[in-house]
């Protein structure tokens, strides 16, 4: 594509993250997206925005698909362009929308992978011999306490915490915030590292949890610190913070069977998203009814 097209990539990037108030993050997935479906249509000749027709998206899902791109990966590429000709839309380029009517290939549905309650138990049953390991343990406790994302958990800050109401503000996709229940042990854990958390922060840094630098504390650290913790404390699988988030929703909706108060409590704007935890409440009653019931694993021939 030309230039002048191409910058319409790099305006549509600002657009998310200066009016949209996107993450740096997805901002940055939106960009190499669309610069993928850039070098794509270079190849097919197309030289314009106003020339993308249904026939190259489809082209283009289909490339994505054939290249061993998962379903999942190309509607979330072609949700980028949607929303960018929705930019387009606005700033007046084209009034034609392509990817209208364009779906992509069906995703294999796969279900979050989820430690069960001896699994959790045995997790948080660490007594924390530094300071560091005082901070671990309260992101662990919070994580699973409240069903927080990994961005969610690193971007709180100290005014976001109301331990007397026992609560925490979070704000999640789209900018959107909530509250959150804060459980008993985590109360505990985050009252003992806020405590310690001083010896830490450097300068004026609202965030809660702190690097051994004395700064906010980034995604990839806590990713590593929890891996280290899951192996140290015999974790069979990898352990990672969204599996305590989908744990703590597995469980809650086990419990409750609410999953309307699960969706408000994980901030999905969908319910269908939070839909997934009822396939894991059955493979746990249909896991107790093959262990439980005598006739569960008999197979009876007609008479």
């Amino acid at each position: 594509m030309r230039t002048a097209a191409v910058e319409w990539v790099d305006r549509f990037v600002v657009h998310l993250r200066d009016e949209r108030r996107m993450s740096p993050h997805t901002a940055t997935n939106y960009e190499r997206d669309l610069r993928r479906v850039v070098e794509f249509c270079t190849a097919k000749s197309v030289f314009d925005w106003s020339e993308l027709n249904a026939h190259v998206v489809r082209g283009y899902a289909s490339w994505r698909h054939r290249s061993g791109i998962g379903g999942r990966s190309i509607q979330r590429e072609l949700s980028a362009l949607r929303m960018f000709y929705k930019y387009l839309d606005r700033e007046n380029v084209t009034h034609s929308n392509p990817t209208l009517g364009v779906r992509a290939p069906k995703a294999v549905r796969r279900l979050p992978k989820t430690l069960d309650a001896d699994q959790v138990s045995r997790l948080l049953q660490i007594d924390p011999a530094d300071i560091l390991a005082v901070r671990d343990y309260a992101m662990m406790e919070l994580l699973y306490s409240s069903g927080l994302r990994l961005a969610e958990l690193v971007g709180l800050d100290i005014h976001d915490i109301d331990l007397i109401d026992k609560t925490v503000r979070v704000t999640g996709k789209g900018s959107k915030a909530r509250m959150v229940p804060v459980g008993r042990k985590a109360q505990s854990a985050l009252q003992n590292w806020l405590a310690r958390r001083a010896c830490l922060v450097s300068g004026n840094d609202k965030a809660v949890f702190i690097s051994k630098r004395g700064q906010r504390i980034s995604p990839r650290a806590v990713q590593l610190r929890l891996r280290e913790w899951g192996i140290t404390q015999g974790i069979s699988s990898p352990l990672h913070p969204h599996k305590l988030r989908h744990s703590f929703a597995s469980h809650l909706l086990e419990s409750s069977g609410n999953l309307r108060a699960v969706q408000e409590l994980l901030g999905h704007a969908d319910i269908s998203t939070t839909q997934v935890y009822t396939h894991l409440d059955f493979q746990h009653l249909a896991k107790v009814y093959d262990q439980a019931h005598p006739r569960a694993k008999k197979n009876f021939k007609a008479k």
